[in-house]
């Protein structure tokens, strides 16, 4: 069967007999690339799925005010990040009595979350990649697990190229060094 493009979605959408099939189609073809991605923000799958549907919602209102300045998918990919950014910090805040940095509270995440199934080498990367600052994790994420180009990652993140590559290359030095320290 083949895959409906961006663009047909988008026509589909602007009919309004059309509008809920076209974002069925639209779920259907983005659903899981976007849990992916915003599982790796959040960790916890609960928490991943409570994102995605306030994500899909998002788009969902914002879909009739597309402006064809992005492709639809870095749009997409841009609401889920500050959808899971958001959710990050609101949920640090209503811990009662936490007082430390949103990594920590993503590693305690990790190391509880049931649904994990990587190995001990898989959870190490996990690890190293919690310790990174958060624009770094992002990139880092974006680049290594879901290989977007940085043009791509530019139009998500508002950010330059350059400060994009200059990220993941100290990313992946800080990840190398933390992998060196637990083979010790």
């Amino acid at each position: 069967m083949k895959s409906t493009t961006d663009n047909e979605i988008l026509i589909l959408f602007r009919d309004p007999a059309q509008r809920s099939n076209a974002f069925n189609l639209l779920i259907k073809k983005y659903q899981e690339r976007l849990y992916w991605h915003i599982r790796k923000i959040v960790i916890s799958h609960e928490d991943s799925d409570d994102v995605m549907q306030n994500t899909f919602i998002k788009i969902w209102k914002g879909l009739s005010n597309f402006r064809y300045d992005a492709q639809l998918y870095t749009w997409m990919y841009r609401i889920a990040t500050n959808e899971a950014l958001s959710f990050l910090k609101e949920k640090q805040k209503k811990q009662l009595g936490y007082g430390g940095e949103v990594e920590e509270m993503l590693l305690k995440t990790l190391e509880s979350d049931t649904y994990f199934d990587g190995d001990a080498a898989q959870k190490d990367l996990q690890r190293a990649i919690l310790e990174l600052p958060e624009k770094q994790r992002l990139v880092f994420n974006m680049k290594y697990f879901d290989e977007l180009k940085y043009e791509e990652m530019s139009e998500i993140l508002e950010t330059s190229v350059g400060a994009l590559k200059a990220s993941y290359h100290h990313a992946v030095k800080k990840i190398e060094s933390f992998i060196k320290l637990q083979e010790f």
